[in-house]
């Protein structure tokens, strides 16, 4: 049986059998064609015609694979990531252009052999953590289409998910490349911010953006974050990674932040809140030192991202656009956007203090501990729900994630997102079916996930349930 017949592909497998000669990158790229022109369209804003990436694929079967650790594997990229081969529109057809060259990230994966098979889908400008603001359309959610896929990586997503592609690159200011993850039962990494340059990168805030990865397994994320991490002279964020981290390599050595009970708000949903305990508990099991940490200040931070000035960095990476043709864009995209026309220099100023005052109480928190649990969402919303609540439900989902940003930016953490649980979805008694493969589709339950706070745990979060996704 060959690693293509498996429903899900993932790095390592065909690693492996491209290494052992068992496959070529032409016979991925016929597999990968024959399954994309089978999807749903709306995964994907534009793809490689079937004549480009055969004759691409062609070409990296006469490369040695020994030199080229990603020789043949496909992968997608979010359409607001530089592409050379394709235009980029941040899910935008007004603002659509041909980049002449490939970002850093794109050029480190082609340089390692990998195939980039399309422009993946997102919430317009990236947006949004639902994933249905597009004029593209709504990329169904691969256990369930009722439900929002997340975003606003969610093309990027639901091509890992439904086995597509092996991995893909996301994006993530708050929480863009985890909630996603978390409704598709994916693996979801962002880098501390700067490790991976954002040269090529359509911002959506530009001091906070972060490039992420999507994958089915930690060992499979953790083995594209080496190869697209590392110092950009030509992006001004960027900066080398830290040297000499220390951590534990095991829970049982592992110090394990859990916020508070009033620290969390479930929205209602009872079964969230369960699978969640549970999670905590299985990493009490495994052997970890569990310490309760109130992240009031890690909270009050993320409120800034989206109740501070910081908005304007929205409003600046589109203002020609918005101003000019303001009809051009998603009418939810749109009033999120103006709003940062508003805020004045001594709004800044005031809302610099107040973070400078909470990162301090962030230092005194994240020092008495290695890894911060928690879940990555409350719940998980129908889309018919999303689009008669926008923006409230889409905050919702975003109260975990914004604690990062910018508190934790500043802190120079990194986030990750790994299954830990199975939710059935809520209000819906019928799925109660155990996991199946995503391109099984509905009836399966949404993992409730729950990753560490700092990026150097993949050995720890593989124990946690298991390395591939979806073991929970």
């Amino acid at each position: 049986m060959s690693v293509l017949d498996d429903e899900v592909l993932t790095v390592a497998g065909l690693r492996s059998a491209v290494l052992d000669g068992g496959i070529k990158p032409s016979n991925i790229a016929a597999e990968v064609l024959k399954r994309c022109d089978a999807a749903d369209p709306a995964i994907w804003i534009s793809r490689a015609s079937s004549q480009d990436l055969m004759a691409e694929a062609k070409r990296l079967d006469g490369l040695d694979p020994a030199d080229h650790p990603l020789l043949g594997i496909p992968c997608a990229v979010k359409d607001n990531i530089d592409a050379r081969g394709f235009a980029t529109t941040a899910a935008c057809p007004a603002f659509e252009y041909r980049p002449e060259a490939d970002a850093e990230v794109v050029r480190r994966l082609r340089a390692a052999g990998a195939l980039v098979v399309g422009k993946s889908n997102l919430d317009q400008f990236a947006t949004g953590l639902v994933g249905v603001r597009s004029p593209y359309g709504i990329p169904g959610n691969s256990i369930d289409p009722e439900f929002v896929p997340g975003g606003s990586s969610s093309g990027s997503a639901v091509a890992v998910a439904m086995g597509l592609v092996a991995f893909s690159l996301g994006t993530d200011t708050a929480g863009s490349g985890r909630v996603p993850a978390a409704f598709n039962n994916l693996v979801g990494w962002k880098p501390t911010k700067g490790l991976l340059s954002t040269t090529g990168l359509v911002p959506a805030c530009r001091s906070l953006d972060c490039i992420s990865v999507f994958a089915l397994t930690a060992g499979d994320a953790a083995a594209v974050a080496e190869i697209v991490s590392g110092f950009d002279a030509a992006d001004a964020f960027s900066r080398p990674a830290p040297e000499n981290i220390s951590g534990p390599s095991d829970w049982e050595h592992c110090r394990v932040g859990v916020p508070l009970d009033a620290n969390l708000d479930f929205f209602g949903d009872a079964e969230a809140a369960a699978l969640f305990a549970g999670a905590v508990t299985t990493a009490e099991r495994l052997g970890a030192t569990m310490i309760p940490v109130d992240i009031t200040p890690l909270l009050d931070a993320a409120r800034l991202l989206y109740e501070g000035p910081w908005v304007s960095e929205r409003y600046i990476a589109i203002q020609e656009l918005i101003e000019c043709d303001p009809d051009a864009v998603h009418p939810v995209t749109r009033e999120i956007t103006l709003g940062g026309r508003d805020p004045k220099a001594t709004d800044l100023f005031r809302a610099e203090y107040r973070l400078a005052e909470l990162r301090r109480a962030a230092d005194m928190l994240i020092a008495e501990i290695d890894v911060l649990l928690l879940p990555t969402v409350g719940t998980i919303y129908r889309i018919a729900e999303v689009e008669a609540d926008p923006i409230r439900l889409n905050s919702n989902l975003g109260q975990l994630h914004q604690l990062h940003e910018p508190a934790g930016s500043v802190r120079r953490r990194r986030a990750g997102r790994v299954p830990a649980r199975w939710h059935a979805a809520r209000r819906d008694a019928c799925r109660t079916g155990l996991p199946r493969q995503p391109a099984a589709g509905a009836g399966r339950r949404f993992p409730c996930r729950a990753g560490p706070a700092d990026g150097r745990q993949p050995d720890a979060a593989q124990r946690f349930g298991s390395d591939r996704a979806g073991a929970g």
